[in-house]
């Protein structure tokens, strides 16, 4: 048989193992296209730091380029404040625009000298870098550009001739208001924007903006995709890594084990040898312990079977030749005399073949009938008065005693299949029977052990060949008191009963008495009383 070579992705738990593996590690990378709550926040703090900007600002526009007229006037100068607003902004990197109390524009970072000015300076975007996260950064800004956005934000558009009246935040400043808007650039991108009052003796002279675009949002906000996306291809290599490990040590011996099977299924012979992964310590090792255990129990099985069919095979031969034998002498004797005393023997021969064939059969279905039967609670000491009883009442014409000893008040329960055991209490009284002499005892008792249930069937009869003690309980083997006729028994009864007492747990033996006799022992497990 051609053996496949184990290959990792082959396997379907393999598959599974590291898909389920994969689970954590995707939603993770998952989630750097779900960053809102964090976005949000930090156009917070971007907000926040422009707000003190802001204030800053218009503080000094209010202290320094604002003058007091006569009537107690205020007006603002345009050119000193265009300056002011010009130094103060140009190190925070903002833009700011400043509003006299009308809503005309007088004063903005971008002019070098006013508003009234031709110089006009336009910031222009970062040069590119050239390494690998430039070159990251640049491809996840065109992702982005289609993906869609949380909310949808108000375009930013620069007015030709810029007034108050164009920027919301910008006309609650004049009312006296702090005011914030975000909007969007046309291509991607945010501008942040806060307008503040300018004020002079509480009375406000002005409006002041600040705007700043969101490259530091964007620019926090890739830093963490970044690192999340690091630690995810750290993850998934260790991932990946520990799901074929876990496959290597779960489906690679699974599989063994799985040629192993099929091998023993399809071959011949006991050549196939279950792998042994008992050292492992874990369930797959139990699971080769059980599976090797399992076979050599079916080899066992097997065998008992092969041996069972060679006994059952030579004990129905003895009587079926001697059948032949009588019935081919019948058939050339003319003396009924004799005719009669075949026909006896053929009668005999038949009466074996059938109590023989009845507790073959017996014998062969009661593996199959106590692996399936269910395991009740059984009182020993009643069934052995039970028993005591009925042996009494039906050897009355027998010289026989029969003597029971069993605790009183104790059940001894044992957990096993009542009419099985009466089986095997039966076939030690019978056998009993056989041996005991005229006159004679049969002793039964029965008594709690630590954690079983002893039960003894004494005879008073000549006991048992010490070389014979444990061959008693062989199948077919049959040692017979002299004056017993013939094929009476078939030999099976005391393995019939070690049979049903191994399914037990229980163990059972024979010995002689001292004071003479045979005495057969069986303990079982004791059980918990219903």
């Amino acid at each position: 048989m051609h053996r496949k070579r184990w290959r990792p992705l082959s396997s379907p738990l393999t598959r599974r193992i590291l898909a389920v593996n994969l689970i954590a590690p995707i939603i993770l990378v998952a989630g750097l296209f779900y960053m809102d709550r964090y976005k949000q926040g930090l156009i917070r703090n971007e907000l926040a730091g422009l707000a003190t900007q802001a204030e800053m600002v218009a503080g000094a526009v209010g202290e320094g380029a604002v003058s007091e007229q006569a009537m107690g006037f205020l007006e603002l100068n345009a050119e000193l404040a265009q300056q002011m607003v010009r130094r103060l902004a140009e190190p925070a990197q903002v833009r700011a625009k400043l509003y006299d109390a009308v809503g005309d524009l007088a004063a903005d970072s971008r002019y070098l000298l006013s508003i009234k000015g031709n110089i006009q300076i336009e910031e222009l975007p970062p040069p590119q870098g050239h390494g690998w996260q430039a070159r990251l950064a640049a491809w996840w800004e065109r992702v982005t550009t289609w993906m869609p956005e949380d909310e949808t934000l108000p375009p930013y558009v620069e007015q030709p001739k810029d007034r108050a009246d164009h920027w919301p935040e910008a006309m609650a400043a004049l009312a006296g208001h702090n005011h914030s808007m975000v909007r969007g650039r046309d291509g991607g991108g945010l501008v942040l924007s806060v307008a503040v009052p300018v004020q002079r003796y509480k009375q406000v002279v002005g409006a002041l903006v600040v705007q700043a675009d969101g490259r530091n949002v964007a620019k926090s906000l890739f830093q963490v995709r970044l690192n999340i996306l690091q630690i995810f291809m750290v993850s998934l290599a260790i991932t990946v890594g520990l799901s074929f490990y876990l496959a290597g040590t779960i489906a690679r011996p699974i599989r063994r084990l799985a040629v192993a099977a099929e091998q023993v299924r399809h071959g011949h012979g006991r050549r196939h040898k279950i792998p042994d992964f008992s050292s492992r310590g874990d369930e797959i090792g139990e699971l080769s312990v059980a599976f090797k255990e399992m076979t050599e129990a079916l080899w066992n099985r097997m065998d008992a079977i092969e041996r069972f069919a060679a006994d059952v095979s030579h004990e129905i031969k003895n009587p079926l030749t001697s059948v032949r034998s009588a019935v081919e002498t019948a058939a050339r004797l003319t003396d009924p005399e004799k005719q009669r005393k075949l026909l006896a023997i053929i009668q005999d021969d038949v009466e074996r073949l059938n109590r023989l064939i009845t507790d073959i059969s017996d014998a062969s279905r009661i593996d199959a009938e106590l692996s399936r039967a269910e395991t009740e609670p059984v009182g020993i000491a009643t069934m052995i008065e039970a028993m005591g009883d009925i042996y009494r009442t039906t050897t009355e014409d027998q010289p026989i005693h029969f003597a029971v000893s069993v605790p009183h008040g104790d059940p001894l329960v044992v957990a096993g299949i009542e009419g099985r055991l009466v089986q095997v209490l039966r076939n030690l009284i019978g056998n009993a029977l056989s041996f005991s002499p005229a006159g004679g005892t049969i002793h039964l008792a029965a008594e709690r052990e630590g954690k079983f249930v002893r039960l003894e069937v004494e005879d008073d009869g000549p006991g048992i060949p010490d070389n014979k003690l444990a061959a008693i309980f062989d199948r077919f083997y049959s040692e017979r008191p002299e004056a017993e006729k013939f094929g009476t028994h078939s030999g099976l009864g005391l393995s019939i009963s070690k049979q049903i007492i191994d399914a037990h747990g229980g163990l059972i033996w024979a010995e002689n008495r001292p004071e003479g006799g045979a005495r057969f022992v069986v303990k079982l497990p004791a059980g918990r009383q219903s």
